[in-house]
């Protein structure tokens, strides 16, 4: 476990508020001092980290690799970040992103030619954990002259089909 200001920072209120709270239960110091101590790690690791991890969106970053790309789809969110900052794609071909990435999902609209635009490829990126995260992530592609100019992630809402 690494032991961080946070880590610190909490525990010093969860056991500041075992401590006022058991107070009010016994006034023996030394016993309600000795029960929040031995009762923080708990409510520090069972309470108020669980919760924290909830309502945060924070997710675990990682390296662009090809076979997770392909085989996690869900969990590509991870992986995007890093491969935007460290150009891992641009300058590639529209073949060699077909085999790094897979087939585009689909490609983005394009009002001025009035169809699909085959130098904008899309990705879903899946979801973000989060309790109040109702937003998918995507990444668009963009090609030119059959390199890859850039990528640029967008959010989307989430939608469900009716079950009409």
């Amino acid at each position: 476990m690494i032991v961080t200001p946070f880590l610190v920072i909490g525990m010093l209120v969860v056991f500041i508020l075992l401590f006022l709270f058991l107070n009010t239960v016994d006034k023996r110091k030394w016993l309600t001092g000795l029960i929040s101590l031995v009762l923080t790690p708990f409510g520090y690791f069972y309470l108020l980290y669980p919760f924290v991890n909830i309502v945060s969106n924070y997710h675990h970053q990682k390296y662009f690799n090809s076979e997770a790309w392909i085989a996690k789809p869900a969990l590509r969110y991870e992986m995007i970040d890093s491969t935007i900052e460290t150009d891992t794609l641009i300058g590639k071909s529209k073949t060699e992103i077909e085999t790094l990435l897979g087939k585009a999902e689909w490609l983005s609209w394009s009002e001025a030619l009035k169809a699909h635009d085959s130098n904008k490829w899309n990705y879903g990126l899946g979801i973000e954990p989060g309790a109040f995260n109702d937003e998918k992530s995507s990444v668009e592609i963009m090609f030119e002259a059959n390199k890859v100019v850039s990528l640029k992630p967008y959010t989307q809402p989430i939608t469900f089909d009716d079950a009409e």
